[in-house]
């Protein structure tokens, strides 16, 4: 719901957390677009506890409520969010330890970091990630895959927040891990536990490192402003289909799609969130009158 102008940030948050709190804060600088309006509050806790307390404010004012990793997968309109984002990118929720064969990982750690910690301890599972962007929780919520893996595969438990601001751990199995896809949508994922499995270090490096170059060399010469729209389907790439249909280097005002890598979206100078959707909506709309295929949203709207 839309918030009523006049209302303060003393009126919805209790005073120990106000501290923690910025009230019509810009997104953009956080967001691999770079455009959108700003946040009505913006959060910046350092502690779980907080990020309960946080939630069951705005859950009392009915006042919506999103989390921010790193910004990968986001697309914010020009008027803003109308409510309390909440930046995961404070200490409690990016930390990574390794206990045995298992990784609890913060919500907000870089799914990279995870992949090089973990190989580094020579730890498998994960290595096949590295130079994806986001975060851990994000990858979690969308069952990231690569290389014919995806995330959940090797995920034990997640601690998340329910619509209260409790906390409670589920398992793999409750997380009802699919194809890019998990029952977590609308959770507020904490952490992660990760059960890998122990292999040889220096083939993992080797294999990680392979896969890491592969990955870049294959992203637009240009990355300061760029996103990936569309989550694979099964049968073939994002980069495969728009190729097939013609639709490479397909532009709208200025945003684009990469010409050699259309599976990116790129926002050049003056881009708006409104190019970005209307031409995610034509290449959507010519995908499935081509090939019959409805793609999929890898973005989160705001």
């Amino acid at each position: 719901m839309s918030l009523n102008p006049t209302v303060m940030l003393a009126d919805v948050f209790p005073e120990e957390l106000q501290h923690l709190i910025g009230e019509n804060q810009p997104l953009n600088e956080s967001l691999w677009l770079g455009i959108g309006g700003p946040a009505r509050f913006l959060a910046e806790p350092v502690e779980i506890k907080q990020i309960s307390g946080l939630v069951r404010a705005a859950r009392k004012h009915d006042l919506a409520v999103r989390v921010l990793g790193h910004g990968s997968n986001v697309l914010v309109r020009e008027a803003g969010f109308d409510g309390l984002v909440i930046s995961l990118g404070g200490p409690a929720t990016c930390q990574l330890a390794i206990e045995g064969n298992r990784l609890k990982a913060g919500a907000g750690a870089k799914l990279t970091h995870a992949a090089i910690k973990t190989v580094g301890e020579g730890l498998g599972g994960l290595e096949h990630l590295v130079g994806i962007p986001g975060s851990v929780g994000g990858a979690v919520v969308g069952n990231a895959s690569a290389e014919g893996r995806d995330i959940g595969s090797v995920v034990r438990s997640i601690d998340v927040l329910d619509e209260s601001g409790e906390s409670k751990t589920i398992s793999a199995e409750e997380a009802g891990f699919s194809h890019r896809k998990s029952t977590l949508d609308g959770s507020i994922v904490l952490s992660v536990e990760f059960e890998l499995e122990p292999k040889d270090v220096s083939a993992l490096t080797k294999r990680m490192q392979k896969l890491w170059i592969h990955r870049g060399q294959r992203r637009p010469a240009d990355t300061s402003r760029i996103v990936m729209p569309f989550i694979d389907p099964d049968s073939m790439s994002t980069r495969e289909l728009i190729a097939s249909t013609g639709l490479s280097g397909l532009r709208e005002g200025d945003v684009s799609l990469d010409l050699s890598a259309p599976q990116y979206l790129i926002a050049h100078e003056n881009a708006t969130s409104e190019q970005c959707l209307r031409l995610i909506e034509r290449v959507r709309e010519q995908v499935l009158l081509q090939t019959g295929i409805d793609l999929r949203l890898n973005l989160q709207i705001w």
